[in-house]
């Protein structure tokens, strides 16, 4: 699952995290990891950005239902309980984190969350000390080739 940071940084070649997120990308086309998409990402994206802008062609959109918001409610319980726990220095309101990754985690063909978003990374750690989710968290800050233990050719 790419979040709007991802998109915030692949199109925006003048960004410093270009080059990752084109990484990222490029591997997963190359390995035929599907790429996914929350309708909750696509609205942010588009406070400042157009949908056309996204690569839509290879993403597969998920739309936030019934599964994700019952999911959505277990991670909120434990984040609103435990958030005073972890600094968020940026956001005082986690819904759509949560949302997200309640979404990450129903959906069977989501074995990553890549972002760059390190208040994001704050409750992901929240939950995963105190939950099971189903996917990885990646820092798009870390190239693909380590992520992925992938040596330079």
């Amino acid at each position: 699952m790419l979040d709007t940071s991802f998109f915030l940084r692949f199109l925006n070649v003048n960004d410093p995290l270009f080059s990752n997120a084109d990484g990222y990308y490029r591997y997963f086309l190359d390995h035929e990891i599907d790429m996914v998409i929350s309708t909750i990402s696509i609205a942010e994206y588009c406070v400042r950005g157009d949908i056309n802008e996204l690569p839509l062609r290879h993403l597969k959109i998920i739309p936030f239902n019934v599964n994700h918001a019952k999911k959505a409610g277990e991670f909120a319980r434990i984040i609103f309980q435990l958030k005073d726990d972890i600094k968020l220095t940026q956001r005082k309101i986690i819904p759509n984190d949560t949302k997200l990754f309640a979404q990450a985690d129903v959906e069977s063909n989501v074995q990553y969350y890549l972002t760059t978003d390190q208040e994001s990374y704050k409750i992901f750690t929240l939950l995963k000390n105190n939950s099971t989710p189903r996917f990885l968290f990646i820092d798009m800050k870390i190239p693909f080739s380590e992520t992925f233990g992938i040596l330079d050719l």
